[in-house]
């Protein structure tokens, strides 16, 4: 069984970056020496082929009489005008590709009655279960069977969110491998590679959305909610596929996976600020991205409008070189450490509200564990997607991390940590879970009662520190006390 998407879990042993330097290899070349510095195959001088030309560099290998041609089928491809990611493509071709089914011959179904009312049963059930461990409130007004063409549909408007800043780097960064003299002169040639940008993506994003809806089994499997607020979605048919050679009677499977939709749903409904907070790790990752503009001067350089599907294929062995600073490791370090810590909330909180109950809880919580530790095409898509594996290397250390506050505190001041991101534990805190866990952190409720007070015209001064003893106890309590 593959990956769960973008593969949130723990890194493999080895490195990674093995087989890059292969994909490296396997996609240079194209130079045509230092008096054509962008490797375009340039022709020989006169007509067309002058190399001042900027129709010359995109289609040096195409004669006059098939320009016109070229240009024709260019303008079907490349007929949206937008953002910088022809959305409408990526929709019709995830479609398409969930149309043709997955490797293990699997296609996709529309949901029928008995199974909308099983999953919503499991949702009702989990919603129960969970009551007893969390003191978030439910987070799902409804609950929802999807087929994978319902879950593209669904998803799209997050992905759009996700994709469409790198897309505006990429689509940039295809005007710029033009030279700077050339740039003033080729106006409508620049546009035109930016659409031929935004419908790369587009094709790219529409096979990757169509491989993963494959592969989920509800709204939330990558750790981003992704699906329409409170509403918990599972697909049966994948669910199906999950639990194929388990040993375990489905009914346990469907409710555990209802616990883990139930309790993401809980954290993203009830903590305003997280949803935003992921998304915009996301985002300030990806300002940080460097197109390899080298690869794409050689791959512009060799492409054939006749085959608009091999810019695609070459795009896809990478483009993307994230910048070696401080602050783009910063980026990554919040990322990951975000997503480990709410699927490390959600892996405790379903364990403990599972345990008690299903037979088969440790085992499930294993199978998702090494699910996704072992890595597969979705998270592979997506890190070509935006040049970004997002792994949370430690998703068992959080897990252990919330297990312990939940020991130490109880479960309403586990859950309390939520109320501000800067009260969440940082990367160093997984490091040392003891030390975050019996350490004074400030009560942030405090400071807002504080600025509440101040502009009623009243002034306290509240005691901002919170001691473990007292955590578990009621925020207005211990205000006036050293």
């Amino acid at each position: 069984m593959s990956d769960t998407p973008f593969g949130f879990g723990l890194p493999p042993e080895e490195p990674e970056d093995g087989d890059e330097g292969e994909k490296k290899d396997q996609q240079s070349g194209g130079g045509q020496g230092p008096a054509n510095p962008f490797g375009f195959g340039l022709p020989g001088a006169g007509g067309m082929g002058g190399a001042d030309n900027p129709l010359a560099a995109m289609f040096g290998s195409l004669n006059p009489t098939d320009l016109g041609a070229a240009f024709q089928q260019l303008g079907q491809m490349l007929s949206y005008e937008g953002g910088p990611v022809n959305w409408d493509m990526a929709k019709q071709i995830a479609r398409q590709t969930v149309s043709q089914g997955t490797s293990d011959g699997v296609k996709d179904a529309s949901v029928g009655p008995a199974e909308r009312t099983a999953v919503e049963e499991a949702v009702r059930l989990a919603d129960l279960w969970l009551d007893d461990a969390t003191s978030l409130p439910s987070g799902a007004g409804t609950a929802l069977a999807w087929s994978r063409a319902e879950w593209v549909e669904a998803t799209l408007p997050a992905w759009k969110e996700l994709v469409d800043p790198v897309a505006e780097r990429v689509g940039g960064a295809m005007g710029d491998i033009l030279p700077e003299e050339m740039q003033a002169m080729a106006g409508p040639l620049i546009g035109m590679m930016r659409s031929m940008g935004g419908a790369m993506f587009g094709t790219q994003i529409g096979q990757a959305v169509g491989v993963l809806a494959g592969e989920v089994v509800g709204s939330t499997d990558v750790g981003l909610p992704l699906g329409p607020a409170g509403k918990a979605a599972l697909l049966p048919v994948n669910i199906e596929a999950f639990g194929k050679d388990l040993g375990v009677p489905k009914e346990e499977v469907r409710l555990y996976l209802a616990l883990r939709e139930a309790a993401h749903q809980r954290l993203f409904a009830h903590v305003p600020w997280l949803r935003s907070h992921l998304f915009g790790a996301v985002e300030g990752y990806a300002r940080g991205i460097k197109v390899d503009t080298a690869k794409l001067e050689d791959v512009v350089g060799q492409f054939d409008p006749q085959n608009p599907e091999e810019l695609q294929q070459a795009l896809q062995q990478g483009m993307f070189q994230p910048e070696d600073t401080p602050e783009q490791k910063a980026a990554l370090a919040r990322l990951e450490t975000a997503l480990a810590l709410v699927e490390g909330w959600v892996d405790a909180v379903v364990h403990a509200a599972a345990k008690p109950r299903l037979s088969s809880a440790d085992a499930l919580r294993e199978t998702l564990r090494r699910r996704r530790a072992t890595g597969g095409p979705a998270e592979q898509t997506f890190a070509t997607l935006i040049g970004l594996e997002l792994r949370p290397r430690r998703l068992r250390d959080a897990s252990r991390l919330w297990a312990s506050l939940t020991d130490a505190r109880g479960v309403d001041g586990r859950d309390a940590l939520w109320a501000h991101p800067d009260m969440l534990p940082t990367a160093s805190d997984l490091d040392d879970p003891d030390g975050f866990v019996h350490r004074e952190h400030l009560d942030f409720s405090e400071l807002d009662k504080m600025l509440g007070e101040a502009a009623g015209g009243s002034a306290g001064k509240p005691d901002l520190r919170k001691k473990d003893d007292d955590s578990e106890s009621d925020d207005s309590k211990g205000d006036d006390t050293e």
